[in-house]
């Protein structure tokens, strides 16, 4: 590509001591709050799918782990630098949680310093670009994305990202194809780790606009929009990719359960609710159970005139101070993916979708509170005073939002705490009657399992794992027509669950029911056809019947 005559206006860096001690500074910070982890167990949910119980993690790296990694649809997801990750992980010291949680905990800390060094770079302005990337490494909402091993995608997918910001960076200073390939392989690989990544060839754009300052005019406006579009190209496959591995996965849900408009309420209120979360990060679960259409018009009105007033006075401010449009449109654009309007999953929001978002509105406040203290620098003693005030302010904040994240930590310690806090949160959370009912069974209570099942399954009836699990306790206890009740349950609710047949099955064909009996072993094995238990069921019933 040729040389432009627009070149970027970036500011000359601070001196390397005042960058050594900011970046001191900032991993110090982050190790305090999240080196706690070091010592957690992986949590049943999704740890065991990714890690834990997965063998082709349980690998060494070779050819043919590494086409696994590649074809892999696991919970509907396509991550193949992430499965990479894993075994890599898995090399160094077997299946000790310690080392996944490390490498999660180590892969935050240079996303952090990445961050700084990024708005240092573009802004020339430490304490800010400090600022930022010390609200986004302890912010309590980004503790679900390090603290879950099963959350690498998080913390590994955004490392790219800002690696394609610092090449792309690097581009602008020099517009050349080397460079701009750089960027397109480094934003590819992003993408392998978790889809986040399509929104940020748009991010890139408003860059462009601040502080890279390169928008003159409609004409270069088109150009920059060309200059984007293999990678808009790359977005798109991989939006497509993944919204088919969703539904491969049964992870997408459909129109009947979240209606079009159910969808859209929600989104609006989750945009709201995340931003009231950012500033009072209190009750924070793992898991937020959709509100279907339960939200109040007067939430989804007000969520929604709310940001549109934020937008409209962005838009107003645009030339004054681009930085507002830049950081409120990366929040909004970089949840576009995760908002739910496609909707994966049963959760009306999650924290660790604010990974990314929160970036763009942490840049705005900041540089919106800081610039009167920049402009009056000349002002003597007024102006000194106002920087220690801002400073204290500043370190108030700071020292605050890290005792709650160093407490929110320590929930992921393992995952009966996991799920007691989410009860506490919300009692009404099946999921986490789910998970805690487990986690209690594996340790041998299981008529308290019985009971966080069953409750499970009075907040939602169609919850078929708690349903699974209840009717299994039922054997147990002898009360097998109950649970004959609660398994044809489950097979109506999921009939592609294969365990659930074939257990129906034997306590059919215990009752003499051979018949039916027969029909669900047949059907367990159209589900797999390789399921040995269901065969030889299946080959007893049918010997039984004939004598």
């Amino acid at each position: 590509m040729a040389e432009s005559d627009n070149r970027a206006k970036i500011c000359p860096p601070a001196s390397r001591r005042q960058v050594g001690v900011i970046c001191a500074a900032l991993v110090l910070l982050t190790l305090v709050v999240f080196w706690q982890a070091r010592d957690f167990s992986f949590v049943d949910l999704d740890d065991r799918a990714f890690v834990s119980s997965n063998p082709y993690v349980q690998h060494d790296v070779n050819w043919g782990s590494v086409h696994w990694a590649l074809t892999s649809v696991t919970r509907g997801n396509w991550q193949p630098v992430v499965w990479l990750s894993y075994m890599l992980d898995y090399q160094v010291n077997g299946l000790d949680p310690e080392v996944f949680h490390l490498t999660n905990v180590a892969l935050h800390v240079a996303n952090t310093l990445l961050l700084f060094g990024i708005l240092l770079s573009l802004t020339g302005l430490p304490w800010r670009s400090a600022f930022v990337a010390a609200l986004f490494a302890i912010h309590p909402l980004h503790v679900e994305s390090v603290a879950w091993v099963a959350e690498r995608k998080d913390v590994l997918s955004t490392l790219f990202w800002f690696l394609t910001m610092w090449a792309y960076v690097r581009y602008v200073r020099r517009l050349d194809t080397a460079r701009y390939v750089v960027v397109i392989a480094v934003f590819a690989l992003g993408l392998m780790a978790k889809p986040m990544l399509v929104s940020l060839p748009i991010v890139l754009l408003l860059m462009d606009f601040w502080p890279l300052q390169r928008m003159t005019g409609k004409v270069q406006l088109r150009n920059l929009i060309i200059e984007k579009l293999p990678m808009l190209v790359l977005a798109a496959f991989s939006c497509g990719l993944t919204v088919w591995c969703q539904g491969a996965g049964g992870a997408v849900q459909g129109l009947i359960d979240y209606p079009v408009g159910v969808r859209f309420a929600n989104a609006g209120v989750a945009c709201v609710g995340y931003l009231s979360k950012m500033v009072w990060p209190r009750d924070l679960a793992v898991f937020y159970p959709h509100p279907s259409n339960t939200l109040p018009t007067w939430q989804v009105a007000g969520s929604y005139a709310l940001l549109a007033a934020v937008t409209a006075l962005a838009l107003l401010w645009a030339r004054r101070r681009p930085y507002l449009l830049v950081g409120w449109l990366w929040y909004l654009v970089s949840l576009i993916p995760v908002i739910g309007i496609v909707q994966v999953g049963a959760q009306a929001m999650a924290d660790r979708y604010t990974y990314v978002p929160l970036i763009g509105i942490f840049i705005a406040v900041t540089w919106l509170v800081a610039e009167p203290v920049g402009a009056a620098r000349r002002v003597g003693l007024v102006a000194a005073a106002a920087r220690t005030g801002l400073a204290v302010v500043a370190l108030v904040i700071l020292g605050t939002l890290a005792v709650v994240a160093h407490s929110e930590v320590r929930h992921w310690q393992d995952t009966k705490t996991l799920f007691r806090h989410a009860l506490r949160v919300n009692e009404r959370n099946a999921l986490a009657h789910l998970m805690l009912g487990s986690a209690l069974a594996n340790e041998g209570d299981r008529d308290a399992a019985m009971v966080h099942w069953h409750r499970a399954i009075e907040i939602d009836p169609n919850e078929y794992a708690a349903r699974m699990n209840y009717a299994t306790g039922l054997c147990v206890r002898g009360r097998l027509d109950e649970a004959i009740t609660h398994y044809q349950e489950v097979v109506r609710l999921k009939p592609d669950f294969a365990e659930a047949h074939v257990n129906l099955g034997v306590i059919l064909a215990e009752k003499g029911r051979f018949r039916e009996a027969t029909a669900h072993f047949k059907a367990a094995l159209k589900v797999r056809p390789d399921y040995g238990l269901a065969r030889d069921c299946l080959r007893r019933a049918q010997d039984i019947s004939k004598e």
